[in-house]
């Protein structure tokens, strides 16, 4: 592993009326998880209150993006209609926008969904299959002028290239997508894809080769946050995996990265302060 400090570039995201300032420090990306069978927390947050009580809670955490997801994209989830996304989506989206101020993010692959949140006001959308799985969402997105959250993700496990040069291989495929439907350079944020297409042993050398993404000069996104690649290691259920979590998060930082995705706010920024403080000295 290769220790990185961060570009001293500042990005500023602003969309909606929310900004999302990228300046060299970590910032914290808190989930909402709006699904009854998330791997997580299925549940537990998709109730109207409870996921509003939800945003309201992480922000006063200090997260500083909400990432609001109406279909699990766990292994072996169950696909969810359009409508039902949106239907999953309304009132809660709605509610937490209007009492949080910062931006929200929208986790899905779909056009439809995500040009329903953008008019919102949803800011970001995060999509788990890097803009290649719905020709038509890469343009809403610049029709809005969002930001965009490109994850690495595969139809298999293999990689006969080489892990690490296929992942970086398909992020490019997708920023020339985003590129070329007229998604701004400076609105696009990639994702490793860690726990997608991708077993423990590769999701492990994965966290080890961070560093390499930096490359591809763009901010960075790591989501690891109860993940089996933890449980795969330690053996406990992901309600118990906050230890293994804030460690990814540690890492992260150590290797560029500037945006962690978790479920625990509050834990995961005191690590990340802690952590820029000490790279940073």
């Amino acid at each position: 592993m290769e220790i990185n400090k961060r570009s001293a570039i500042k990005r500023v995201i602003e969309a909606k009326g929310r900004t999302l300032i990228l300046d060299g420090g970590s910032k914290i990306m808190g989930i909402i998880n709006l699904t009854p069978d998330s791997f997580s927390d299925g549940g537990e947050y998709n109730s109207i209150e409870s996921a509003l009580n939800q945003g309201i809670q992480m922000e006063k955490d200090g997260a500083h993006i909400l990432d609001i997801g109406a279909e699990s994209s766990r292994p072996g989830h169950e696909p969810v209609s359009t409508e039902e996304e949106i239907k999953r989506l309304h009132d809660p989206l709605e509610l937490i926008l209007a009492n949080t101020t910062i931006p929200v993010s929208i986790d899905t692959w779909k056009h439809e969904v995500a040009e329903f949140a953008l008019e919102k006001g949803a800011s970001i959308i995060n999509d788990i299959y890097g803009l290649k799985r719905d020709p038509l969402l890469a343009p809403v997105i610049a029709k809005h002028n969002a930001g965009i959250v490109i994850m690495h993700n595969n139809e298999n496990k293999e990689y006969p290239e080489g892990l690490l040069y296929e992942i970086k291989k398909s992020l490019i495929e997708s920023i020339e997508i985003a590129l070329s439907a007229g998604i701004s350079k400076d609105k696009i944020i990639l994702d490793p894809g860690i726990g997608f297409a991708k077993d423990p042993e590769q999701n492990i050398k994965v966290m080890n080769n961070l560093f390499q993404l930096k490359e591809l000069g763009y901010p960075l996104l790591l989501g690891v946050s109860r993940k089996s690649v933890i449980g795969s290691v330690v053996n406990v259920p992901p309600k118990d995996r906050l230890p293994g979590t804030i460690a990814s998060t540690v890492l992260g930082i150590l290797q560029g990265f500037d945006i962690f995705r978790v479920h625990d706010v509050k834990e995961n920024l005191q690590a990340a302060v802690f952590t820029d403080k000490i790279i940073q000295s």
